[in-house]
């Protein structure tokens, strides 16, 4: 163990050695040795037994906090996990599931993948996988995925209990490469207005972006809304690539440079799928990363209007470095700009809690009101094309601004929310009703038009706030609730009949940020609009 890290460490200590930093190379194997002695003494002579691995582990860790927020280490199971995200997709057997009463219960199986060709059904319960028990057991979420997914081509077995099957079910199943998607939704808001929700950006998102873009267009689309809400960011260059469909050729997406990296150019290679149509952005508070950048490139060039609340403001880019255990340090190497050259990382420190600016936003009133907002003018840049005013040094400020709506869920809501009594109702209702509501809502347009939450599917919803311990506080508060929970129970219902594509058209359908951008996209001038912005 001692040799792995040293050999580790003084790897990642000389991989990016410039030449002006020789003088310090003897120095290297001296504070190397301090630490491998410092971990030997302890380990030696200290008073009670100790775990190295878990030392050692705790010294990285310590190391890279005194560096920036975002400069991270991981252990070999979330390595996994995170490429796994990054790559879009996992060897595994192809189902959505949920928790229910401590019995995993089957939401959807993957479209062709294993489990479904072997004829799992939506609302099966998987109670056994390889003879282990898995119902009832209150096991952990992340040790059933561990007895499900697996190498391609290995096989697990599993037992099923079925609704109106007096038996349990078995069936041998042989793992597959089961594909993730990051695109949430993409379908038509109206005749000519097109809506792309996009979580995060992996190795596959440019494809699918693409893909979705190329879709709608056959539609009829000649306007997008491109939604970046808590999208939290992801791959660079995936990122990059997208802003290349909506830019001409040459102009700057974004730039990146550090210490010991030299300035680097991302430009539009052209050839873009939409660089004619009006584009609308949607941002928030939790749009970080990689989404800052697609977003900035856009507004810097003018390209499309910017609407929400101010971004999360991470400006630092990060270097995955494997490690020999499996586990990786994901280290920051640069800063990334935006095409006006405004660096939008927001400032941390000792002294600065970083981890509460988003609350301290709230508390200032920011998320509520644009003139809360305020940043010093020696961030000023100016946009490419309109010489808009834009500022550094914090996230990207929208070009309209779209509240929080504090009034907008009650707290009885927010608490149904928070504990998942909404989402378990919306389950057991399922459960119990899926054949009939397969039969009586064949199609998702059929549903959408003519579903609505009934008196069995509350009373399912109260009694899980009962065990939840979410009460209202009088009937006024229960009926200004209802609105909201019916829609929010209606959208869940339609992801678990369909996918989340169907659940964004419900949940969508009175969703502020949503109605100003088909409020703005259907002016004729995108300039005068940007314009009437500029101060």
């Amino acid at each position: 163990m001692k040799k792995i890290i040293f050999v580790a460490l003084l790897t990642l200590a000389t991989m990016t050695m410039t030449a002006q930093e020789t003088k310090r190379r003897s120095l290297l194997p001296q504070q190397l040795n301090k630490l491998m002695l410092t971990e030997s003494m302890i380990t030696r002579f200290y008073v009670d037994s100790v775990d190295e691995a878990k030392m050692v582990e705790a010294g990285v860790k310590a190391m890279l906090k005194q560096l920036d927020p975002h400069s991270t280490y991981s252990d070999p199971k979330e390595t996994k996990s995170i490429m796994e995200a990054m790559q879009g997709n996992f060897d595994g057997i192809g189902i959505q599931f949920n928790i229910v009463d401590d019995t995993l219960l089957v939401i959807q199986p993957t479209a062709n993948g294993p489990s479904e060709k072997l004829g799992v059904l939506a609302g099966d319960r998987i109670i056994s996988v390889n003879d282990t028990t898995i119902a009832g057991v209150k096991m952990d979420r992340y040790d059933i995925m561990r007895r499900l997914r697996g190498k391609k081509g290995t096989k697990v077995h599993i037992e099923v209990v079925r609704r109106g099957v007096n038996r349990v079910i078995p069936f041998d199943i042989i793992r597959d490469k089961i594909s993730t998607s990051t695109i949430d939704a993409a379908y038509m808001l109206d005749k000519k207005r097109g809506y792309i929700r996009i979580s995060s950006f992996g190795q596959k998102t440019h494809e699918e972006f693409v893909a979705k873009l190329d879709s709608l267009q056959k539609e009829g689309m000649n306007s997008l809304v491109l939604d970046l809400r808590s999208n939290g960011g992801g791959l660079l260059q995936a990122a990059v690539d997208i802003a290349n469909e909506f830019l001409n050729k040459t102009e700057l997406i974004t730039y990146t440079q550090g210490r010991v990296f030299p300035r680097y150019d991302y430009l539009a290679k052209g050839g873009g799928h939409f660089t004619k149509g009006r584009v609308v952005v949607l941002i928030d508070e939790n749009t970080a990363s990689a989404a800052e950048i697609l977003a900035g490139a856009i507004q810097d060039w003018d390209r499309g209007i910017v609407i929400g609340r101010r971004s999360f403001g991470k400006g630092l880019v990060q270097r995955p470095l494997d490690l020999p255990d499996g586990s990786m340090i994901r280290l920051t190497i640069a800063r990334y700009y935006t095409p006006s050259g405004r660096n939008i990382q927001k400032p941390y420190g000792d002294s600065i809690p970083y981890r509460d600016d988003l609350m301290q936003r709230y508390n200032k009133g920011e998320m509520t009101n644009a003139d809360s907002i305020h940043f010093p003018d020696s961030l000023k840049v100016y946009t490419k094309r309109l010489q808009r005013p834009v500022y550094g040094g914090g996230g990207i400020m929208p070009d309209y601004f779209v509240s929080l709506d504090t009034t907008k869920y009650t707290k009885y809501h927010r608490e149904l929310a928070r504990k998942g009594s909404i989402i378990q109702a919306t389950l057991k209702y399922l459960d119990a009703k899926r054949v009939d509501m397969k039969k009586s809502y064949p199609t998702f347009e059929e549903y959408k038009k003519n579903f609505n939450v009934d008196e069995e599917l509350l009373a399912i919803m109260q009694k899980e706030a009962e065990k939840d311990s979410v009460k209202a506080t009088d009937d006024s508060e229960y009926k200004k609730s209802l609105p909201r929970i019916n829609r929010q129970m209606k959208a869940l219902l339609a992801r678990d009949l369909w996918d989340m594509n169907e659940f964004y058209q419900i949940f969508n359908e009175d969703d502020e940020a949503v109605t100003k951008a088909m409020e703005l996209i259907k002016e004729r001038d995108t300039d005068a609009l940007l314009m009437r912005k500029k101060k």
